[in-house]
């Protein structure tokens, strides 16, 4: 098969356009001016995000960074843990597909938004599991969540690409 017959292929060719911006942010996160300068101020919004809703909630939290601390407990938001990740992947999947430039940046901007909710709601149950039952902080942090998290990326991802892949944005 030619090359420009595989390029043809819309299966093929989401695959190639999604490595290639997913290999883009994925490096551009690691730069260390894009960590220093984006990366860690948007943990640390991340943070204080997090403490406000815990205050909310009635918890004596205070904010260091990406820190969060309280007589009950203390948890350091990584890059990582921020959502970002799981972010950038969503992102890249909206972006190689075939649909219209509106759909993709709503579909950008409406599940960027929907994973950094479910990422505040795992923050706040870890440092609640941390709080109570500290024994169970590492299972819920690396094997519940993080699977939660992934999940429902890619759970966003197969909603908007059934509702808005291949449609022209006139057409929707």
């Amino acid at each position: 098969m030619q090359l420009k017959q595989l390029w043809n292929r819309a299966e093929i060719r989401f695959l190639i356009v999604f490595t290639l911006i997913l290999t883009a942010a994925f490096t551009a996160v690691a730069l260390k001016p894009v960590n220093d300068g984006v990366v860690l101020p948007y943990t640390s919004f991340v943070a204080r995000v997090s403490a406000s809703v815990l205050s909310l909630l009635g918890e004596q939290i205070s904010v260091a960074g990406c820190r969060l601390s309280s007589p009950r407990f203390a948890v350091t938001i990584y890059n990582g843990c921020n959502g970002l990740i799981t972010t950038l992947i969503f992102a890249a999947g909206v972006l190689a597909f075939p649909a219209g430039w509106r759909s993709k940046v709503l579909g950008v901007i409406g599940g960027s938004l929907a994973i950094q909710l479910l990422n505040l709601i795992r923050i706040i149950s870890l440092y609640y599991i941390g709080a109570f039952a500290p024994r169970y902080f590492s299972e819920a942090h690396i094997f519940i969540w993080q699977t939660i998290v992934i999940l429902g990326g890619v759970a966003l991802w197969l909603a908007w690409a059934r509702r808005f892949g291949g449609v022209d944005d006139a057409q929707s």
